[in-house]
C-alpha cells in the first residue's frame, strides 16, 4: 500500500497527467514495474491475511468450554458483517476521495488504516489464544498416502480398535478432541495398520500413522464435493461486476437532475442489503428458527448454504427478466444501434438482482466459512478458510471460460452473439438463464452431496468435572 499511494504521488513515479486535445504519455517499464509489483505484494498479504484471520478470530471462541463454543457461529456472522461495511466505506468514501481529492489520499487513507490496524493487532497480542505451530499439516497428509500405500495389499484388520493410535504423538494437533474411526475411504485406514516392521513408541511416520491423522486426510477429501458446489455460485455472483455493471451505464441512473448514481456503485445495494440480512438473521431468524430445530446456531451451515445457494437461483433468473425489459425498452425507442446512449428505464429496475445477490452471500458464503472452520482438521483451519478464498478464485475463473465458450459458439456469421459488445443487440438474458440452469444443477448435486456427507467425528477434551463426550456432528 505504501508503494502503491507513492507511485499515486511522486511524479517520477507515474506518467504525467493527459492534457486536452494531446496524447497520453504512457507509462515507462520502471513506472509498470512497481505498480505491478505493488499488485503482487498485496495480493500476497491478502493470501497471508484472509485464511487466517477468520480461523485465528473464530480460535478465541474454540475450546472445551461449551459456553464459548455457542459464540463461535456469531463471530462469522460479524466478521463477515464487518468485512461487507469496509467493502461499502470502500466503494463509496474511498472512491469519493479518489475521484474528487485525488489518488494520492484515495491510496494513503487505507494505507494509514492499515498501518492502524496491525498496531492494534499487536497490543492485543497477549489477550489472544494461540495455538502453537507443530509442522506442516500438508507433510502429514502426503505421510498417510505414502504409508497407505506401502501397506497396499494388507489385509484390513477385523477390529478399528486395533488400528495404531498415539495420543502423546498427536498432542499438539488435537488439542480440543481428537478424530474417531470413520467407515469412509476405509482404503486409508491401512496406514494405521501396525506390522513386525513398525515401532509403535516411535514410529516412522512414512509408514505408521495414527487415526487421528487418517482422520485429518479423510476430513479433507470428504470436504472436497461442498468445496466445488461454490464456484458456480461465484460465477452467478461476479456478473454484478461485469454484464450488470455494463447493463447500468445504458439505463437513467439520475437521481435528482444533478445527480447520477456512477454505474459502479450499484454494488452498494448488494452490500446493504448483505448487510441487512446478516443483521436481521442474526437478531430475529435465529431465535424463530431455534424454536423449532433446537440448534443455538438457528439452522445448521449445510441448511445456511442450500438456501443462499437457492436465493442466487432466483437471482440470475431476476437478472434475465431485467435484461428482456431494458432491451425491449431499446428496441421501442429506437436505440438498438446506438450502444452508448441511454436508455429511458431507471437504472433501479437491477436493484432486485443486486439485493438477491447479497441476501444469497449472507447465507452462502458464512455458511460456506463456517463449515470449513468445523469440519477442518483441527491444526488445518487457516487451509479450511484458504479453501472458501480458492472456491472464489476458481469462481472468477470458470466465468471467464464460459464467457469464452459463449463468444466462440454464439459470435458467428448469421447468429446472434449473446454477449455481444452491443447489448442492445446481444441476448444477455440467454447467458444469465445459462447461469441459472447451471446452478439448478448444482443445487441439486449438492442436496445430494449434503445427504451422504459425514460429519467429523470427534471427541472432545472435556474439563475434568465434565463426563467425555462424544460429538459425532457439528459443533452447536
Amino acid at each position: 500500500m505504501i508503494s502503491l499511494t507513492a507511485s499515486a504521488v511522486l511524479p517520477s513515479m507515474r506518467p504525467p497527467p493527459c492534457e486536452e486535445n494531446q496524447v497520453c504519455q504512457v507509462a515507462n517499464s520502471s513506472q509498470l514495474a512497481i505498480l505491478y509489483v505493488s499488485l503482487l505484494l498485496t495480493s500476497i498479504g491478502s493470501g497471508g491475511i484472509r485464511p487466517c484471520v477468520v480461523s485465528f478470530g473464530a480460535d478465541q471462541f474454540d475450546g472445551p468450554d461449551k459456553k464459548q463454543k455457542t459464540r463461535t457461529w456469531k463471530f462469522f456472522n460479524w466478521y463477515y458483517f464487518g468485512m461487507g461495511v469496509s467493502i461499502l466505506v470502500a466503494v463509496t468514501v474511498i472512491v469519493y476521495v479518489q475521484d474528487n481529492v485525488g489518488w494520492g489520499w484515495g491510496l494513503g487513507i487505507p494505507t494509514i488504516a492499515m498501518f492502524l490496524s496491525i498496531i492494534t493487532f499487536a497490543l492485543g497480542y497477549r489477550l489472544y489464544q494461540n495455538m502453537d505451530p507443530v509442522g506442516s499439516p500438508f507433510t502429514r497428509l502426503i505421510q498417510v498416502i505414502v504409508a497407505a500405500s506401502k501397506k497396499r495389499k494388507l489385509p484390513m484388520v477385523s477390529d478399528p480398535n486395533l488400528l495404531y493410535e498415539n495420543e502423546e504423538l498427536d498432542a499438539g494437533i488435537s488439542t480440543t478432541g481428537k478424530l474417531l474411526h470413520s467407515k469412509q475411504f476405509s482404503f486409508l485406514d491401512k496406514a494405521a495398520i501396525i506390522t513386525d516392521e513398525d515401532d509403535p513408541k516411535s514410529p516412522n511416520l512414512w509408514r505408521l500413522n495414527t487415526v487421528h491423522r487418517v482422520e485429518e486426510l479423510k476430513s479433507v477429501i470428504r470436504m472436497g464435493p461442498i468445496w466445488a458446489a461454490g464456484i458456480v455460485l461465484i460465477t452467478a455472483y461476479v456478473q454484478q461486476g461485469t454484464f450488470s455493471l455494463r447493463q447500468a451505464k445504458t439505463m437513467n441512473r439520475h437521481l435528482t437532475k444533478s445527480f447520477e448514481i456512477p454505474a459502479g456503485s450499484m454494488t452498494v445495494f448488494t452490500m446493504v442489503f448483505m448487510l441487512s440480512t446478516i443483521t436481521l438473521y442474526d437478531r430475529l431468524l435465529i431465535r424463530i428458527a431455534r424454536h423449532y430445530t433446537g440448534l443455538d446456531r438457528g439452522i445448521t451451515f449445510i441448511q445456511r448454504m442450500g438456501i443462499g445457494f437457492a436465493i442466487s437461483i432466483l437471482a440470475t433468473l431476476v437478472s434475465g427478466f431485467v435484461e428482456t425489459k431494458r432491451r425491449n425498452a431499446a428496441i421501442a425507442y429506437g436505440l438498438v444501434d446506438k450502444p452508448h446512449s441511454i436508455i429511458p428505464i431507471s437504472v433501479f429496475w437491477l436493484v432486485p438482482q443486486y439485493g438477491l445477490h447479497g441476501i444469497a452471500e449472507a447465507f452462502m458464503s458464512i455458511g460456506h466459512l463456517e463449515f470449513f472452520y468445523d469440519q477442518a482438521p483441527e491444526s488445518m483451519r487457516s487451509t479450511g478458510a484458504a479453501l472458501f478464498w480458492t472456491s472464489i478464485a476458481v469462481g472468477n475463473y470458470f466465468s471467464t471460460f464460459l464467457v469464452s465458450i459463449i463468444h466462440k459458439y454464439t459470435a458467428k456469421p448469421g447468429r446472434t452473439d449473446w454477449l455481444d459488445s452491443n447489448l442492445n443487440k446481444g441476448k444477455l438474458e440467454y447467458f444469465y438463464w445459462l447461469i441459472t440452469a447451471l446452478q439448478t444443477i448444482n443445487l441439486v448435486y449438492y442436496l445430494i452431496c449434503a445427504r451422504f456427507y459425514t460429519m467429523k467425528p470427534i471427541q472432545l477434551r472435556q474439563k475434568e468435572e465434565e463426563p467425555e463426550g462424544v460429538e459425532l456432528a457439528q459443533r452447536v
